[in-house]
C-alpha cells in the first residue's frame, strides 16, 4: 500500500471511504490516523471487508 498520510481510501466491496481526517468511530481509530498505520486486521466499518480490499482514492482535495 502506498500513498501519503492524508490520502483517503475506498472499500472495493461497499465503497465506504476511510478518511484519516475523520478516523473510524466503530474501531475507535482517532482522527489523524493514516490508513497505512491501521492494524492489518482492521476491517471496513460498514461491510467488515478486509483492509486489503481498500484502494487509494486519487483526488485533488
Amino acid at each position: 500500500m502506498t500513498g501519503g498520510p492524508g490520502d483517503r481510501w475506498e472499500c472495493g466491496v461497499c465503497w465506504t471511504v476511510y478518511d484519516p481526517a475523520i478516523g473510524d468511530d466503530v474501531a475507535e481509530v482517532p482522527p489523524g490516523t493514516p490508513f497505512q498505520v491501521l492494524p492489518d486486521d482492521w476491517r471496513c466499518p460498514n461491510c467488515d471487508g478486509p483492509k486489503l480490499k481498500f484502494l487509494r482514492i486519487d483526488d485533488d482535495r
